[in-house]
């Protein structure tokens, strides 16, 4: 028992406060006696061991499932909700949405009859109505039998970023930073001008304090994968192709979100995709079949690239690990080693892969928490397990070490899998023990169950965390090129001059509401004067948006690096298609011709959320930026030079399409598991990996002009 611990604040809605010795607990199964998992002197794990040792196998169950839900204020039909609008009692059927893999049950149902406990947050209202629904999902838990309250985790919420489901679910109501390429280019930056990378434990110290007020207590974030595939369409998720970099960004992620160690006020974080999303055969993303395999064809490469950030994530107590959906070639790879050892390859998602959850993570790395799937993996994206049933899969997955199965409610298969056998009680016990020690942890048993709305609204209002965020927007913008000193455009360069400024996307209606946001941002500074006819201007900023692939389904063919309009490809069938990753390429060119007829410049920004091709743009541009979802103020400031350039890629952008050419046996002229920066040592002679621009500026990892460099 500690007894150094304090009589914390308890508050219930629905049970009882009781004393015993003076001291008040919460009766949260109403006998009136203080059971060990009620006794907040006890460990967390004392607690949930008692707590497991109560539970029925139906509360187990339901402990071990995770599923997105919605609020009241986003079900359109205000009859299907409850508690004045806050809980969503809609019905969803099976196959009705993504989200829908069974049959959804209303808010209370769930929780009440069902009996999870965790749940995915994807909505985006105020941090008030957030704060107010997470209390009310607890109020209806602590009216059950044993007042199990549950715990609500989100994806990132802090980043500027066009919706993309399952990464950015929701921005632009907490503070708002630059995407996560941008705070490792801005951090990288600090670093390279003899600094560190205290930005991000500032980044997640402040998104903390948000998430904390908020009542959202556990992150699916942040991704500790090293990129080596450039085609990878979740690059714009990692912090880029460092692995030391990405190890200490990892470090100090978890640090500043769970503090020095978990407890009453951390956010609990899952760090994902284990061992590393990275190492893609040619790009395609597990999410679908073509991209259900990670390709290791370098000796060493797991171990050298893609595991020592994960290592750092474990050295900093993370909470719990996402394995990646993906499995390992046996056929694509040679054999790799960790710490002296051969690793064997069983051709399972790494969900399913009982050597690398067990062996690796556990035993080597020294992992101690608990273990959450990624979503769908006993339902679409179960590869490997393909010919199992879905209980089978849950056995499979549960047997190898998964303790939480992500975005389903699919309590009848895990029934299933327990009910003939295929699951140890044990096992269970094990999950169960697992995942509520962090409950406990978190305080969510005692005085963290219910939230401040009002501390909810003025914590996320907080000027300082807003402007710190707008600070590291400034620091990411990356200078890639500067001919003849087109920037800074100070007032004394500008003169009369009048400045052009227009927004590329692929989709014509956000090139159009960009450009109107980026003119009045140009405005607000105050230091350029505009006009909507590039005909007549002596300067031209243009804003490049460039998109390629999808989610959840493969492009015919490898995905489209290159910055282009209506290109014709070839199909992994060996038809033709149309690829557009920027719409208005002529129109593009024919800006640029007018503005450097009149002897004016072009200044363009790239939005690098991928390592794009830049040979259809570069030549255009007298300078050239890199942003990251990086506000078009921040950049304005820069090309201003109300404050000097900082920022560096975080990773190494190509040259052009044959330094990453497929051959017709689907293997890659550059190694998809190694780093950009080390791509050259295993290039075939005269072909160089990084891109090389008009003024022989090579685009490698940590490139990025000050205006005091030629």
């Amino acid at each position: 028992m500690e007894m150094d611990k304090k009589q914390p604040h308890l508050e219930v809605r629905s049970k009882n406060i009781m004393e015993v010795d003076g001291l008040q607990f919460k009766d949260l199964n109403g006998n009136g006696k203080l059971d060990p998992y009620k006794d907040w002197r006890l460990s967390p794990k004392e607690r949930a061991e008692n707590l497991v040792s109560l539970m029925n196998v139906d509360e187990k169950i339901g402990m071990m499932l995770i599923n997105t839900r919605q609020m009241g204020l986003s079900q359109k039909d205000k009859s299907k909700t409850s508690h004045n609008g806050v809980l969503d009692e809609g019905i969803v059927e099976k196959g009705e949405s993504i989200f829908a893999i069974t049959k959804v049950m209303g808010t209370t149902h769930t929780l009440e009859n069902m009996h999870l406990r965790h749940f995915i947050l994807r909505d985006n209202w105020s941090p008030a109505q957030m704060a107010e629904w997470v209390n009310t999902m607890n109020e209806v838990c602590e009216g059950t039998r044993l007042g199990i309250p549950c715990l609500i985790a989100s994806n990132s919420r802090n980043e500027n970023t066009e919706f993309i489901f399952g990464m950015n679910d929701a921005a632009g109501i907490f503070s708002t930073w630059p995407g996560t390429l941008g705070l490792a280019g801005a951090a990288k930056g600090d670093i390279k001008n003899g600094g560190d990378a205290s930005l991000i434990s500032q980044f997640a110290q402040i998104a903390h304090d948000e998430w904390d007020a908020t009542g959202i207590r556990k992150g699916y974030m942040y991704m500790a994968d090293t990129v080596t595939d450039p085609r990878w369409q979740r690059t714009y998720g990692t912090f880029g192709e460092d692995p030391v970099f990405i190890a200490d960004a990892i470090g100090r992620i978890i640090d500043g979100f769970q503090g020095e160690r978990l407890g009453t006020h951390s956010i609990a974080m899952t760090t994902k995709h284990f061992p590393g999303g990275g190492a893609r055969e040619n790009g395609f993303d597990p999410h679908y079949e073509q991209g259900k395999w990670n390709l290791y064809p370098t000796p060493g490469s797991l171990e050298k690239y893609h595991l020592p950030p994960f290592q750092a994530a474990v050295d900093h107590g993370t909470s719990s690990i996402m394995p990646y959906y993906s499995m390992p070639s046996i056929k694509k790879s040679v054999v790799q080693q960790f710490e002296g050892e051969d690793i064997p390859y069983e051709e399972v998602g790494f969900t399913f892969n009982h050597y690398f959850l067990q062996h690796i993570l556990r035993d080597k790395l020294g992992f101690k928490g608990y273990v959450n799937s990624d979503s769908g993996i006993t339902s679409k994206m179960s590869w490997g397990v393909e010919a199992l049933s879905e209980a089978e899969r849950f056995a499979k997955a549960i047997n190898a070490g998964t303790d939480l199965v992500a975005d389903t409610n699919d309590i009848e298969n895990l029934k299933a899998a327990i009910t003939n056998g295929w699951i140890s009680e044990q096992r269970i016990d094990q999950a169960n023990v697992r995942l509520l020690t962090e409950m406990f942890t978190l305080g969510l048993f005692d005085d963290r169950t219910y939230v401040s709305t009002d501390a909810a609204t003025a914590t996320v209002s907080n000027p300082a965390h807003w402007e710190a965020a707008y600070q590291a927007h400034i620091k990411s913008v990356t200078v890639l090129k500067n001919q003849k000193q087109t920037l800074p455009l100070t007032v004394e360069k500008l003169g009369n001059k009048l400045v052009y400024v227009e927004v590329f996307h692929k989709e014509t209606e956000r090139a159009t509401a960009y450009t109107a946001k980026a003119k009045r941002e140009c405005q607000e500074l105050g230091h350029f004067t505009l006009t909507d006819h590039y005909e007549e201007a002596e300067i031209a900023i243009v804003f490049l948006h460039p998109k390629s692939g999808a989610y959840f389904s493969a492009t015919p063919g490898l995905l489209e690096l290159e910055i282009c309009e209506n290109k014709t490809e070839t199909a992994l069938d060996g038809s033709s298609y149309q690829e557009t990753t920027l719409t208005g390429m002529d129109h593009l060119r024919e800006v640029a011709e007018s503005i450097h007829s009149r002897g004016g410049k072009v200044i363009m920004s790239v939005n690098v959320t991928l390592p794009w091709i830049l040979g259809h743009v570069e030549p255009l541009a007298d300078a050239l930026i890199a942003g990251y979802d990086t506000f078009y103020k921040a950049q304005f400031e820069v090309m201003a030079g109300n404050i000097r350039p900082i920022g560096v890629l975080p990773l190494t952008l190509p040259a052009s399409e044959a330094v990453i050419a497929v051959d017709e046996n689907g293997n890659c002229v550059s190694r998809n598991d190694v780093s950009g920066y080390d791509k050259d040592n295993y290039m075939p002679e005269g072909l160089t990996y990084a891109y090389k621009d008009s003024n022989g500026n090579r685009y490698i990892l940590g490139h990025g002009l000050t205006y005091e460099d030629q």
